[in-house]
């Protein structure tokens, strides 16, 4: 266990980078005025929920008008409102780690609450489903067939995959998927089009489940299209880079099955790069997500960040997003670390 205390304190590293991140975005918030915009959704929002309580005990218009005024006041210098944005930095990062944001401008979450933190995580596991999917599977296609491929270079089959990668790799999210959409929704009609559920959606909870996974096979093999071919390709040059060290030769000439000779001294010895490539690129796909949410009306945080673009920007909800982006490519980090130690007995922190 002497690698505990290394990865706590890369753990603890990596906290620091998303501090940092998040201080870097608070002041850009701050010197662009968006967090006084922010603030003051906030106060409208208690503002407006104050009224209609005292709106039953005070029947004088202008006495109420008066008594909300005071109460507007003590909000902003409760909120810091009434000094410079610079002297709020701390609190603000603070609201921003909670995602206590305020409420949107337009948008709700899934039960109508307008609080920023409801409204993502609501979508939060939507798009955690469609990008886990598309991420196992590429992953079994890339380790079967990549290193295959390793082992039959310069083959017809293996030319053939190299073509397959870089075309995979060229074609734009949003085009397979409109393309996926004309195909087997409007041509075939197999599929349906988009969106998560049929309308009405079942009331039935398995019925339901089915449903779902039916609507998400053109997003899960869109996002499997574009992203399996260069990770195949990474795959397979990384593990014939391998095949062709001593140690391998060795274990063929002592007469080893090839399977074996895959699994233990090729494949083990390749496993920290590809994972590598695999749990970065899944962090990378979010950007991919958000079009290919967006095209098919996958109700997920990419389509939410498109949401909150579009129009009049909700800037509550896109500094939430921001944050969570964030938060998942140093979770993926660390989980990088951890995997080092388990797949390469070679790594040792020290």
């Amino acid at each position: 266990m002497s690698f505990v205390r290394p990865l706590a304190i890369r753990a603890v590293a990596l906290i620091g980078v998303l501090i940092v991140v998040l201080v870097l975005l608070v002041i850009s918030l701050g010197a662009t005025g968006v967090s006084d915009k922010l603030l003051e959704s906030v106060v409208g929002e208690e503002v407006r929920g104050l009224r209609v309580g005292l709106a039953e005990t005070i029947r004088d218009p202008q006495q109420l008008e008066d008594t909300l005024a005071l109460r507007r006041q003590d909000l902003e210098t409760s909120y810091g409102l009434d000094s410079p944005w610079y002297r709020r930095l701390p609190d603000t990062v603070l609201r921003v780690l909670t995602l206590d944001l305020g409420e949107a401008r337009t948008m709700k979450s899934f039960s109508g609450s307008r609080k920023v933190s409801d409204i993502v995580l609501d979508r939060l596991p939507n798009s955690a489903l469609l990008l886990t999917t598309s991420l196992v599977i590429t992953a079994i296609i890339g380790l079967g067939v990549g290193v295959r491929m390793a082992t039959k270079v310069g083959s017809k089959t293996d030319r053939l995959l190299s073509y397959f990668s870089a075309i995979s790799f060229a074609m734009p999210a949003w085009w397979v998927g409109i393309l996926m959409i004309l195909i087997f929704a409007f041509k075939l009609g197999v599929l349906p089009a988009g969106g998560m559920y049929s309308t009405p959606p079942s009331e039935n909870s398995f019925l339901r489940f089915l449903d779902l996974l039916k609507h998400s096979i053109l997003p899960v093999l869109t996002l499997v299209l574009v992203s399996v071919g260069p990770y195949l390709y990474a795959v397979r040059t990384m593990t014939m880079n391998v095949a062709q060290e001593d140690h391998v030769m060795i274990a063929r000439a002592k007469g080893m099955p090839e399977g074996i000779v895959a699994r233990r001294h090729i494949l083990r010895v390749a496993a920290p790069p590809i994972v590598t490539g695999l749990i970065l690129g899944l962090t990378g796909s979010l950007g991919g997500s958000i079009l290919i949410e967006t095209v098919f009306n996958w109700q997920g945080m990419g389509r939410l960040f498109f949401d909150a673009l579009s129009g009049t920007p909700d800037e509550g909800v896109i500094v939430a997003l921001t944050f969570v982006f964030t938060l998942m490519y140093v979770a993926a980090r660390f989980i990088l670390e951890v995997l080092y130690v388990v797949l390469d007995p070679r790594v040792r922190y020290s």
